[in-house]
């Protein structure tokens, strides 16, 4: 199951339902399956407070990933996927993309990280750019096909 929520603030996620079959057809395309996913959007001020507190850095971040599944890649994938929706806004406007465009590349991103994906080395960050890209086009042709866009 793959749920939605969101800590200290407000905030809707538009379409949920296909946001949710997107992020299991990447997870499938993987040959794994999803298992118990919580995506929680949050404020900056939360998720430094998580950082400090679970990862000992007293950095502002877009998202922390808590992998529940990473012991045994046989098991459905499993993990909370926290994102600071200030983070997202900034970054946003800083690559001068919409909103929601670098909301979805956070949410997938975190998913890749489920994955196996990393991001600490240029060879990992090039890799999880690929696959954040490849699984954008495939997230654009189902707006497409569900007529959400043209």
């Amino acid at each position: 199951m793959i749920h939605f929520n969101s800590r200290e603030i407000k905030f809707t996620l538009k379409n949920k339902t296909v946001i949710k079959q997107w992020i299991s057809a990447v997870i499938n395309k993987k040959k794994r399956s999803v298992g118990e996913l919580n995506f929680v959007f949050c404020s900056d001020e939360f998720l430094l407070g998580m950082n400090k507190q679970y990862l000992n850095h007293d950095t502002y971040t877009d998202i922390i990933t808590f992998d529940y599944s990473k012991e045994d890649k046989n098991l459905p994938i499993s993990g909370d996927i926290y994102i600071s929706l200030d983070r997202v806004r900034e970054n946003a406007a800083k690559f001068n993309v919409a909103f929601e465009n670098e909301l979805h590349r956070v949410i997938i991103h975190g998913t890749l990280h489920l994955l196996g994906y990393a991001d600490k080395t240029k060879t990992a960050k090039d890799e999880m750019r690929k696959q954040e890209d490849a699984a954008l086009r495939s997230f654009r042709k189902r707006l497409i096909q569900n007529h959400i866009i043209n």
